[in-house]
């Protein structure tokens, strides 16, 4: 198999889950518990919204053509908070005192900024004129009753949560989440609660797309560490072919001990690429056994995580119900040169900070893939396209961000 440009190989993933028709489950669940999942149906107004015309400042409910010309001098009459409304109507020359969002009471078409008023007893001095609806949110003018507001396959945050609140909804249908099995490999690698020799590492990929995985949405499975024996391999594999979508991370290179797809070819797998020019996490495996998806991520520990929040992540929104699964980037002046080798799609750990309107981003220092201790001192991936060999200080740059 060729080794496949970075947007080639993600499009593929999105395109071989999607076209899988993946069959999905619903659950209802209480309306608090449902962030990040996804919706599994309609969600529609059961009311006009607002269900009145609501006030949008604090001030003077009036006439508009009463405020025409000013200053103009009227009778004030009553008081509409919110929650209440005030009983009666505005007639020619009245007003009344209003919070905002309050009804407007009825008779009256627009509201007065009390900044531009002065009271005086039972009167109120209007010193700017205002135009018919102004400071005032028109009844319906949000969604008409029976709207569609939500549709089933969006991931729901919270306005979502709060729109559905806001129709009277306290449990919501959604889809369930896919499983994930996860399963490094590797002799080299240990469990926490052992100390490790001096070539050992402990097990952090594991706990990486154990939190990786929960924060896209699915449901984590870790199935212990594979040796690196063939026999054990293929144990643990079937184990996790058991699975929506089975993680290994670790034994997909070229080298002697790399058996992942050895074992995997043995099992059937339907392979779709085994690499992908990105820096880093160049050797990555994407396949299939059954109705398990497969992916082989790099072993180094910011490979493994960088692979994850660019292929595995869309592949996961999909089994969850999502309809698309679109990459996060924003953009932002780079803070200093930088030189590199072009010819990989670059992901490299950087911080991005400044201010809302002149966003800066500056590269971290790494010493490779396996460098963890720089990703924590990051909060976003400096994004840099395959052909780029060097980017000046000042640049307007791509950034995604952690999620």
């Amino acid at each position: 198999m060729a080794v496949m440009k970075f947007q080639a190989a993600r499009e593929l993933v999105i395109e071989r889950v999607r076209s899988s028709k993946p069959s999905l489950q619903t659950e209802l669940i209480p309306l608090q518990n449902a962030r990040t999942r996804v919706l599994a149906q309609a969600v529609s107004a059961d009311r006009d919204l607002p269900p009145f015309p609501r006030s949008t400042r604090d001030g003077y409910a009036v006439h508009a053509a009463d405020v025409s010309a000013t200053p103009a001098q009227l009778r004030l009459r009553g008081q509409a908070r919110a929650g209440v409304s005030f009983d009666g109507a505005v007639g020619a020359g009245d007003c009344v005192e209003i919070m905002t969002g309050a009804p407007l009471p009825a008779g009256a078409n627009a509201v007065v900024m009390v900044e531009r008023t002065s009271a005086a007893g039972e009167y109120v001095l209007i010193n700017k004129a205002v135009v018919v609806g102004e400071n005032v949110v028109a009844q319906g003018s949000e969604a008409s009753r029976g709207e569609s507001l939500l549709a089933p396959g969006r991931r729901l945050g919270y306005a979502e949560i709060a729109m559905i609140a806001a129709v009277g909804l306290r449990e919501i249908s959604v889809y369930k989440p896919p499983t994930v099995a996860i399963l490094p490999t590797g002799d080299e690698i240990v469990e926490l609660d052992v100390a490790p020799g001096p070539f050992e590492i402990r097990n952090s990929n594991s706990y990486s797309l154990q939190a990786q995985t929960q924060a896209a949405g699915g449901i984590p499975v870790p199935l212990g560490i594979a040796e690196d024996r063939e026999d054990r391999l293929r144990e643990m594999i079937e184990r996790g072919l058991e699975y929506d979508v089975l993680l290994l991370s670790g034994g997909v290179s070229a080298g002697k001990f790399d058996l992942v797809e050895p074992v995997l070819a043995q099992l059937g797998a339907e392979f779709y690429f085994d690499g992908v020019n990105i820096q880093p996490g160049r050797p990555l495996v994407f396949g299939r056994v059954g109705r398990t998806f497969i992916f082989g991520l790099p072993g180094n520990p910011l490979s493994t995580m960088v692979t994850f929040e660019i292929f595995v992540r869309p592949a996961l929104a999909l089994l969850a119900g999502e309809m698309t699964a679109p990459l996060i980037f924003t953009r932002a002046r780079l803070t200093r040169d930088l030189q590199r080798k072009a010819g990989l799609a670059g992901f490299l750990p950087a911080i991005l900070e400044g201010n809302y309107y002149e966003p800066e981003v500056s590269p971290v220092e790494w010493k490779g893939s396996g460098d963890v201790v720089s990703l924590t001192r990051a909060n976003c991936f400096l994004a840099i396209p395959e052909e780029a060999g060097e980017l000046k200080a000042g640049e307007w740059v791509s950034v995604m961000m952690r999620q």
